[in-house]
């Protein structure tokens, strides 16, 4: 990722904290200030560059996030224009659904292309999972390797796996069906029911999916 006209350092520092927010998701001042072992002037100060530059853009936390007195504190998240500055799949997906959805027209034909990725995906995380104790946080691994920066966060009775990074956000901004199918992918792949709560594609900071407390059973017990 490149940020012209900068000073190298200062480069590196804005390199870093923009990683940290890709593949840790929103985070506020503070948590980046402890995590890269900045100054808080010098966090907000680079912060306000990477917002300037279109990287990054400031939103209100989620309500039940907020607790405590005072104002709650802003949180950084990643914009499009970021995510497209790091290494990605776009293109190649892209084209890929162009070329498939070029030989005729209809909502049936981009439905089929969806199902035959999510199948991919299928294909290729079964093994991984097969091999692990914890379905759930092997899914994770998987993700994160396929470039999806993904974790897992415990939430009530289940958990849920964040994906903090989108290789294919802007082919899903328009076609909602390739998230969709993912997400059965990864019930298919957990054996559970599970529930997609948020995705970058729709202008969410991370993409979260709910998992109850049966995969996680489950997982242990296989």
């Amino acid at each position: 990722m490149k940020f012209d006209s900068q000073p190298g350092e200062d480069l590196r520092t804005r390199d870093a904290i923009a990683r940290s927010i890709l593949e840790n998701g929103p985070s506020t001042a503070s948590t980046l200030s402890q995590r890269l072992a900045l100054t808080p002037a010098g966090i907000r100060r680079h912060l306000e560059l990477l917002i300037v530059d279109g990287i990054l853009e400031a939103r209100d936390p989620r309500v039940a996030s907020t607790r405590g007195r005072g104002r709650p504190s802003k949180v950084f998240v990643m914009t499009d224009a970021g995510r497209a500055q790091f290494e990605h799949s776009y293109d190649d997906l892209a084209v890929a659904a162009l070329k498939f959805m070029a030989a005729d027209s209809g909502d049936h034909l981009v439905n089929a292309f969806a199902e035959s990725r999510a199948e991919d995906i299928e294909r290729k995380a079964t093994p991984f999972l097969a091999k692990r104790a914890k379905k759930i946080d092997a899914l994770a691994t998987f993700l994160t390797e396929q470039g999806y920066a993904a974790s897992v966060e415990k939430r009530g009775t289940g958990e849920e796996i964040c994906q903090h990074h989108c290789p294919i956000a802007h082919v899903a901004a328009e076609f909602p069906q390739l998230c969709e199918a993912e997400t059965q992918a990864f019930s298919r792949l957990l054996g559970t029911h599970v529930q997609r709560l948020a995705t970058i594609a729709h202008g969410d900071g991370v993409c979260t999916t709910y998992i109850p407390q049966l995969a996680t059973t489950a997982g242990k017990a296989q």
